[in-house]
Order: C-alpha cells, then structure tokens, then sequence
C-alpha cells in the first residue's frame, strides 16, 4: 500500500519556520550584543570632579536666563560637596548652587539656615518636592535627593523667587559637554619658568644689584 504523505498548510508552516530561524527582529542585538553605553562625561567628571576634592555624585548644573557661570567660583564645600556661582551679566545679580550632603525635613528646615547664614530665623514653606526657604535677606529652594540637598539660593531683592524656582527645577547632573565647561581639567598645568633678567650669566646666580654713578 502506498501512503501519501502528509502536507501542513502553508499557514501552520510559517510560524514553525520562524521558531527554528530565531524570533529577533532583523538589526536587533541577540543576547551576546554589544553592552549598552555609558552614560555620557561620567569617566570625565569623575577625575575632574575628583581632582577638585568633589564627590562626582555631588556636582550639578544648572542654568536661568541671562545668568552665566562664574568658573572662579567653582569648588569644593564642605568635605565633598560641591559648589558653583551663576552671575547676571546686566545686573550682577548672583545664583548660588550648593550640593552636600544630608537631608531636610520639615522638622529640620528651620535649623538650617539659608545661604550658610548662621544665627538667622529661616521660614520653610512647601513648594511641591522642594522646600522655599527664607531668612536673613536671601531665600533658597531646597530639593532633597538621595542622600544629598540640592540648593539654589540668591538674595532675596535681586532675584525673583519665580527665576529662583525655575533655576532650582533646571538643576541636573551635567553631561559631557556641560562638565568639561563646568569643572577644570584634572590634568594639572605646568608650571612656567620665570626669566630673570637682572640675572647674571656666571658666578652664584645672584641678582645685579650695580648702581651706577651717581647713584
């Protein structure tokens, strides 16, 4: 007897096709793919960071308009926190970024005073996750992070509290481009050697201090 072989339907025998070949989409990454990238500056900000006596999980960025960044005025504060200076160039008008370490609470708000101002009464309202501070002349938004403060603080005169809020909100951890402009390299410069001119050429090097006639 002859038996006739089976044939699936070409319906049934795609789907079983495309099992044995492998389900991945065409230019998907199997399982051995390339790692995902790195985030953008982190080696970078490390070693600047680092060579600063900054902990590079404490520096942040942040921008306002019309405001722009005083490079003298960035530095270390505290142990490893991190500050920076933002000035208005029409009206001198400074914003002040700090990052250390710690926490606030509605408990501990009070205590702390606004813009490293000891011994001033500081008023502490909620402003959705940030906290509005207030006290000896300047007020200060204060964004609890994980393990860590963010603030933003400014007299209280030269600055809108609105421009104070939105340059508290804009504050972030800097990317490759903003850390090689905010932080100087790790790379130390080297030195320049000054040329003496009253230096003479022979004996012990010491300076010609000859007056001529007449004094």
């Amino acid at each position: 007897m002859i038996r006739h072989a089976r044939v699936l339907p070409v319906l049934l025998l795609a789907p079983l096709l495309l099992t044995a070949c492998g389900s991945e989409k065409a230019g998907d990454p199997g399982p051995s793919g390339p790692a995902p990238a790195a985030a953008p500056g982190t080696g970078e900000l490390a070693s600047r960071a680092q060579a600063l006596g900054v902990a590079p999980e404490l520096v942040y960025v942040t921008e306002a308009p019309g405001f722009t960044l005083a490079q003298q005025s960035v530095g270390v504060l505290g142990d490893d926190g991190f500050s920076a200076t933002w000035v208005d160039g029409d009206t001198n008008a400074l914003l002040r970024l700090a990052v250390d370490r710690g926490t606030i609470t509605a408990g501990t708000c009070p205590e702390q005073p606004v813009g490293d101002m000891s011994g001033e009464r500081t008023t502490c309202a909620r402003d959705g996750d940030a906290w509005y501070r207030t006290g000896a002349g300047r007020h200060e938004y204060a964004l609890p992070e994980e393990g860590h403060v963010v603030r933003v603080s400014a007299e209280k005169d030269a600055v809108p509290r609105d421009v104070l809020r939105a340059a508290a909100l804009a504050a972030h951890r800097p990317d490759a481009a903003e850390t090689d402009r905010l932080l100087p390299s790790a790379d130390p410069v080297p030195a320049t050697p000054v040329e003496r001119g009253d230096l003479p050429p022979f004996g012990d090097g010491a300076p010609d201090n000859h007056v001529d006639v007449g004094g």
